[in-house]
């Protein structure tokens, strides 16, 4: 299935709801994290309207989710 074009602010709200944390911000560049499996998953996400679907794609692969994992969040 095919991304959505959405804004960070989403993202970081999909993100918190499959256990991902906001640890600290610089400027517009949100980190979150996610303690898994003796792992900590780190993934950064800009607070852009709305983000490249580049950048969506990388965010979601570093969060360890598959497209269609993450749409089901949403």
């Amino acid at each position: 299935m095919k991304l959505p074009s959405i804004s960070g602010k989403e993202v970081i709200k999909t993100l918190k709801k499959a256990g991902f944390v906001v640890v600290r911000q610089r400027g517009s560049h949100v980190r979150l994290e996610k303690a898994s499996d003796g792992d900590v998953i780190k993934v950064t996400v800009p607070l852009h309207t709305p983000l490249k679907k580049g950048t969506l794609c990388r965010i979601v692969k570093d969060a360890g989710f598959t497209t269609d994992e993450f749409i089901d969040l949403l």
